[in-house]
């Protein structure tokens, strides 16, 4: 949770207000979250390298993509784009799903329409968190 904190600092934090950032903060530090985790209510797959984590996503409701974060000092490097792949291939084969949902942030909106997500609504606000519905059919 260290890495979605310090990348929603950096990159996303400057898109939302004060109560967002709180929301944010809380929610990925949230023990409950924590204990949701290790229970396998959500997936967790991680980017490694050298021992080092660069790249996180986590799948809520089996197709709901709910974090997805880079180290910024790895971004533009496939990393992000890697960890959607793996989950793609996931879903379709440990899951029987054939869609992966997401609420983006303003900052990765055009990362994700890059790799084939579609808005199925407008960019909505919910306790300060801007983000914009969308959809990838696998």
């Amino acid at each position: 949770m260290k890495l979605a904190w310090r990348t929603f600092a950096r990159f996303d934090a400057p898109d939302y207000s004060e109560e967002g950032i709180i929301n944010f903060r809380n929610f990925v530090r949230d023990d409950t979250l924590r204990k949701m985790f290790v229970a396998g209510h959500y997936q967790l797959f991680v980017a490694v390298c050298d021992g080092k984590y660069l790249g996180m996503i986590s799948l809520r409701e089996k197709i709901h993509i709910s974090l997805l974060f880079v180290d910024g000092d790895y971004h533009c490097n496939g990393i992000g784009r890697a960890l959607i792949k793996f989950v793609a291939e996931y879903v379709l084969t440990e899951e029987g799903v054939d869609r992966l949902t997401v609420n983006s942030s303003p900052y990765a909106i055009d990362f994700y329409h890059r790799l084939g997500f579609r808005d199925t609504h407008k960019e909505t606000v919910a306790d300060g968190i801007k983000f914009t519905p969308m959809e990838l059919r696998l």
